[in-house]
């Protein structure tokens, strides 16, 4: 079994706010590449968006690496632990039902960070999707099918 030393502080003094923008990272168990499986990749991307069609929150921009995901939104009426806990265990669901696997897939805990309103948005958005330019996955963003923003 994997050790996750920390990841219970990340739970502590965590306050979150409506109308507030946030950039959240949640980590595949084990950090397992999963994610170079397209088709996981597209399970993820469709429970991201039916977070944002359900108005949970207003998606800005995200990026789902191998290992993991970026994730820049303005929160909604629910709490950003809600948010992150049904869209975890949805995902969860559907991703270990199309593995035909039980179990965790996500590591416990997500580092958040609030977003100040004076910062530039568009600027956040485009550091998350160059994630994959930065690991060397593709010499071009157009090239790499997990991401996408309001801007671009």
């Amino acid at each position: 079994m994997l050790r996750q030393p920390d990841s219970h502080l990340l739970r502590r003094g965590r306050y979150s706010e409506p109308g507030r923008s946030y950039l959240i990272t949640a980590v595949v168990y084990g950090r397992r590449p999963l994610f170079r499986d397209l088709r996981l990749g597209r399970l993820l991307v469709a429970e991201l968006k039916r977070t944002h069609d359900s108005g949970q929150v207003n998606s800005l921009a995200w990026v789902i690496m191998p290992d993991h995901f970026h994730w820049l939104f303005e929160l909604q009426e629910m709490g950003l632990a809600q948010v992150m806990g049904r869209t975890k265990s949805r995902s969860t669901l559907t991703i270990n039902r199309a593995r035909g696997t039980t179990g965790p897939f996500w590591q416990r805990g997500y580092p958040d960070r609030a977003v100040r309103a004076e910062e530039d948005h568009r600027k956040i958005a485009r550091y998350i999707i160059a994630n994959p330019l930065r690991a060397g996955l593709v010499k071009h963003i157009g090239d790499y099918p997990l991401w996408d923003a309001v801007w671009l």
